[in-house]
Order: C-alpha cells, then sequence, then structure tokens
C-alpha cells in the first residue's frame, strides 16, 4: 500500500505531517509531501488517520 496526495487538492493545513511526521512533511509552502514509498503495517493506521483528517481530502491510500 502507499498513499498519495493530490497536489492540486492540497492547500497546506498541516493535518497530515503533525498527525504523521514520519510519513509526512511539508514543503516550502507547507503543502503536503510523501516520505514514503511503500506503507507498512506500523504506518498504514496513522497514514489513514492523516488521510481521514484532510479537509481536502487530498490524502488517499492505495
Amino acid at each position: 500500500m502507499k498513499v498519495v496526495c493530490d497536489q492540486d487538492a492540497c492547500t497546506g493545513h498541516g493535518r497530515c505531517y503533525t498527525l504523521a511526521p514520519d510519513i509526512f512533511e511539508p514543503d516550502d509552502r507547507g503543502h503536503c509531501v510523501v516520505l514514503v514509498d511503500e506503507l507498512t503495517p506500523e504506518t498504514e493506521n496513522d497514514a489513514r488517520t492523516a488521510a481521514a483528517n484532510c479537509p481536502e481530502h487530498a490524502l488517499s491510500i492505495e
């Protein structure tokens, strides 16, 4: 599994990298950058929490 960020939808609220800093970080504008290529069983729950809390629904788990 992997997490994908729709850069067109992301407006930089920062909930993703606040909730899951091992998976996400901000770019220079505060928008989401995904740090991992594949989710592990240990990171999947954090990625799902971040996706569920994204106001723009810019994150998806594939």
